[in-house]
């Protein structure tokens, strides 16, 4: 993720979901708040609700591959925080991307 950081503070979570718009899905809930800076900061939340360990990582995998693939595709500037909902365990990646892209396009984080 060239032009991403990390969402890791707890404060920076709440902020986002304060302050910023939400898109939901029926696998995702897209929070974005629109910032000052250059690049972008990722936040992804994956519950206990998901599964097990292993499906968790699974899902948190696929979310951050396809942030990574369509990172060009996101304007800058932007704090984005990913929750996985309980469906997201059973869904395929192609339909976890069609649901980040389409959220992401309606809070205008995507060109």
């Amino acid at each position: 993720m060239r032009f991403t950081t990390s969402l890791k503070l707890d404060r920076d979570f709440r902020r986002v979901y304060r302050k910023g718009t939400s898109a939901v899905r029926p696998c995702l809930v897209v929070y974005a708040r629109r910032t000052n800076g250059r690049a972008n900061r990722l936040g992804l939340t994956v519950t206990a609700k998901v599964g097990k360990a292993h499906t968790r990582n699974l899902v948190r995998r696929r979310l951050r591959e396809i942030y990574r693939l369509n990172e060009d595709g996101l304007r800058p500037g932007y704090d984005l925080v990913v929750v996985a909902r309980t469906r997201a365990a059973t869904a395929g990646y192609g339909r976890l991307e069609k649901e980040f892209l389409s959220a992401s396009k309606e809070l205008g984080a995507a060109l």
